[in-house]
């Protein structure tokens, strides 16, 4: 990427956004934002309880990530958000409209691996159904890429620090 951009890691979880995002934000020399602190508590009580979020949940947490996106602009940053459906994406996209997003996708099997050996993390393996379930692809009108998520960290940052360098320049 030849100007500073601000880069969405997006995904169901466990596929890595937190562990992704800060490589892309470390190759690139710019902030990283993690998408959970900017939950409410109210959400995240919610998540760790096993019950999905609604859209009403997931505005406030949008339009706050989509804030420091804007604030970002012109400056670049990675920030993680699972940004499952269009309409989030766009909200996104309304307030900071040169978004660029990661998507990084996996095997249902292997993500549920992942997430039963992690520590410390509010979202339960049993609400990775409803990711999948409102998962909706990257379309091709919106600037960005899918990433699959098997290999190392290492080699995951890496395809998708080259998937970011070979896109064109996106639109404002």
């Amino acid at each position: 990427m030849n100007t500073p951009h601000v880069v969405v890691v997006m995904g169901v979880a466990g596929t890595g956004k937190t562990t992704i995002g800060p490589l892309l934000a470390a190759r690139y020399g710019v902030p990283y934002a993690e998408g959970d602190d900017f939950h409410p508590p109210a959400n995240i009580a919610k998540m760790s309880a096993g019950t999905p979020l609604t859209d009403d949940d997931r505005w406030p947490w949008l339009d706050a990530i989509g804030d420091w996106a804007h604030g970002r602009a012109g400056l670049g940053g990675v920030v993680s958000c699972s940004a499952l459906k269009r309409s989030y994406r766009d909200r996104l996209r309304a307030a900071a409209p040169g978004v660029v997003f990661v998507h990084l996708t996996g095997d249902r099997a292997l993500i549920e691996d992942r997430m039963s050996h992690r520590q410390g993390h509010f979202m339960p393996t049993a609400l990775l159904d409803s990711q999948f379930a409102t998962l909706q692809p990257l379309e091709r009108d919106e600037a960005g890429v899918a990433v699959d998520v098997t290999g190392s960290p290492e080699e995951i940052g890496a395809r998708a620090a080259a998937a970011l360098d070979a896109l064109s320049e996106p639109t404002p």
